[in-house]
């Protein structure tokens, strides 16, 4: 698996300021430059880690007056360590479950700082965004938001429509193409749902609601990254498990008695 890369370690460094007993909902962050400063890192590595603490409204930004706590972060339980990558299409095939799609988006949108850094794309640039609302056998079970490389060839507007409206997921449709799709590193971490945002809207809520989120980014066989998704799941939505191994006798053999 690639080393987190500079923003992640910042972020993990910021969302640790932000946990329960260090800051409060409405506490105001220090200026972006002393932060950057006390953090060790340029003030553009912490701009991309606070546009992604903004995107999961861990923090806020007020024009003119600083940026704030918004709902008190956890530092992620675990991140990766996911092993097998398989669609959420394909788990749910096997289990059984039946899925449908709700308030389907499809358009090439710019993508944000973090984004793009994560893609490698110029700051700015536009690609395919993809939204959505999952149902499983009638229930909603899940918000999903993906952001495609121009790069990667998808189907065309139609195909693609009909296709993520009958539950299949990008990643399914990548392969289906023949990407050479290898690996993800995911982040899995708390997230609340709360009534009047747009992600409550899109989920239903009607009360603030636990929710597990996976930030997954899917690499090709030769490192390249080529999809960054945000998967907001409903409680009871999601059981994940990971899977853990002692080394081969072979490789402790390799490494001596």
């Amino acid at each position: 698996m690639p080393r987190s890369s500079l923003v992640d370690v910042t972020e993990e460094a910021l969302r640790a300021r932000l946990a329960p007993g260090r800051a409060r909902p409405g506490d105001r962050l220090p200026p972006e430059q002393e932060l950057a400063e006390a953090l060790g890192v340029s003030r553009g590595t912490l701009r991309l880690a606070l546009e992604r603490l903004e995107s999961n409204g861990e923090i806020m930004r007020r024009q003119g007056s600083g940026t704030f706590v918004g709902r008190v972060a956890s530092p992620a339980a675990f991140s990766a360590g996911l092993e097998i990558l398989e669609s959420y299409a394909s788990l749910a095939r096997r289990q059984g479950k039946q899925l449908a799609v709700l308030n389907l988006q499809i358009e090439q949108a710019p993508v944000p700082g973090y984004v793009a850094e994560e893609l490698g794309l110029r700051r700015g640039a536009r690609a395919p965004l993809i939204q959505r609302t999952l149902l499983a056998d009638g229930t909603i079970a899940a918000h999903m938001r993906d952001v495609v490389h121009p790069a990667v060839e998808l189907p065309g507007a139609d195909e693609l429509r009909e296709a993520l409206a009958d539950g299949s997921m990008v990643l399914d449709l990548m392969v289906d193409a023949g990407a050479p799709v290898a690996f993800a590193r995911t982040q899995v971490r708390p997230r609340l749902i709360e009534p009047g945002t747009r992600l409550g809207e899109a989920m239903g809520a009607t009360r603030i609601t636990a929710a597990l989120e996976l930030a997954e980014l899917l690499h090709t066989s030769a490192g390249r990254a080529v999809q960054y998704s945000i998967n907001v799941f409903a409680p009871g939505s999601v059981d994940l498990h990971v899977i853990r191994g002692f080394p081969s006798a072979g490789q402790e053999h390799d490494n001596g008695p």
